[in-house]
């Protein structure tokens, strides 16, 4: 099974929504549905040479919202040969018993034009047909995928910080299986949307890297700040039909894809980093069901890998970011979505390498532009939420996930608690 490499490289993101903004393409992609999961994929590089073959997959994923029905996007986009899907299911997990269960009487087979299996060509992703199945907001939902031919691992979301159980056979539509292997990664799913009938309303999609994804949470615990931030908005009368889209992505960078040194070790993991913020916008954001506002929180990486994992030369200025996230709000209020910005989180002291005085500089320099611009259409401070008041350059001890980059779950929280809901609201003061 596949290694996952997480401790490389991260920055977080930030998410709203205002629900009186016009509906998006995405939104009439898929009709009244609307975003509940989602994970972006990537590819993986050439040494990983996980192959699956006659084996179900049985992936378990966090819903933000609620719905009767529920559509599931499945993808080969990094994919080099077609990807034959024999069977899928998706059902609630069972109440009480093993993490490998599902509840039988909530199993649902899902199809494809009324078809249960389906071949996706290389580059190819493809919603399920809707099924009914009511869900809970902050409750898992459960796919079976079986995969009956030789099927590289080639298109993965590495950091699920979530078990996936591999069986042997087809055994999507069992209740429960006997795993010959596990791993903490999502391969071939890339999204979940539910039926917006007065349960869901609207999507808010938080664009970022690793802190987004969740690095250095705890393992199955969804302890994310945008599953913290999708619990908060479940207690809020107003906001509750709002959705949570996590599109973050470990190592992700705003200006550029993966570019590791040759004869680097960077070769056997940068391409878990996916293509960067402005490539993957349209499909990571605007391909969200039901999409209204995005958050980005984007340029840690752009800051830290040169010279790390990527070449020296790509350093980067604070022109040359800002430069970025304004393309990302043009493209943002084309279609029809507000967008907030976040401010990069401290990393002076950190273990990987990242921090110089030359970089602290930039990104002091970005911070303030997000706040003071208004450029965007709000501001998401996570600088101030997790710093440490006596060492601004530096994550606060306590949030402190180990690596002086990356939040800790309680690190995590805070950012959640600093989310300003008034934005959501349509209101423009900020806490």
């Amino acid at each position: 099974m596949r290694r996952r490499i997480s401790a490389l490289l991260s920055l977080p993101l930030t998410a709203l929504v205002p629900l009186l903004a016009p509906v998006p393409a995405a939104h009439a992609a898929t009709g009244a549905f609307v975003g509940t999961w989602a994970a972006p994929p990537t590819a993986a590089p050439a040494v990983d040479t996980t192959v699956y073959e006659d084996q179900t997959l049985r992936q378990k994923v966090h819903l933000s919202v609620a719905g009767h029905s529920v559509r599931v996007r499945f993808t080969n986009e990094f994919g080099t040969t077609p990807l034959a899907i024999g069977e899928a299911h998706a059902a609630r997990p069972a109440a009480g018993g093993p993490a490998t269960a599902v509840d039988a009487a909530t199993d649902r087979e899902l199809r494809f034009d009324g078809s249960p299996s389906t071949t996706l060509a290389p580059g190819a992703q493809r919603w399920s047909d809707p099924v009914e199945l009511p869900t809970t907001a902050g409750g898992d939902l459960v796919i079976s995928l079986y995969l009956p031919q030789s099927t590289p691992a080639d298109t993965v979301h590495s950091a699920a910080f979530q078990s996936t159980f591999v069986a042997d056979g087809d055994v999507a539509g069992k209740s429960d299986l006997t795993p010959a292997a596990t791993a903490t990664a999502w391969h071939f799913l890339s999204g979940v949307a539910v039926d917006g009938d007065g349960t869901a309303d609207a999507a808010l999609v938080t664009l970022g890297d690793s802190i987004t994804d969740g690095e250095h949470t705890t393992v199955d615990a969804n302890r994310r700040w945008p599953d913290l931030l999708a619990e908060r908005l479940r207690g809020d009368a107003e906001l509750a039909a709002t959705g949570v889209v996590n599109a973050g992505i470990a190592g992700n960078r705003l200006l550029r894809d993966p570019n590791p040194v040759p004869g680097t070790p960077a070769e056997s993991f940068a391409a878990y980093f996916g293509e960067s913020g402005l490539k993957r916008f349209d499909r990571d954001v605007l391909g969200q069901p039901g999409a209204r506002a995005v958050t980005v929180h984007l340029g840690v990486n752009d800051l830290g890998s040169p010279g790390l994992v990527a070449p020296a030369s790509e350093e980067v200025a604070a022109p040359e970011l800002i430069a970025g996230y304004q393309q990302l709000i043009q493209r943002s209020h084309e279609h029809g979505l507000q967008v907030f910005g976040a401010t990069i989180l401290p990393f002076e002291g950190d273990t990987l390498g990242y921090y110089t005085p030359q970089r602290e500089s930039v990104r002091q320099a970005v911070n303030d532009w997000i706040r003071t611009s208004g450029a965007f259409d709000g501001v998401v401070d996570f600088d101030a939420a997790v710093r440490d008041p006596d060492h601004p350059a530096r994550l606060l001890p306590a949030y402190n996930g180990g690596d002086g980059l990356h939040p800790n779950d309680a690190g995590m929280a805070a950012m959640a608690r600093a989310f300003p809901l008034q934005l959501l609201r349509g209101e423009t003061a900020v806490d």
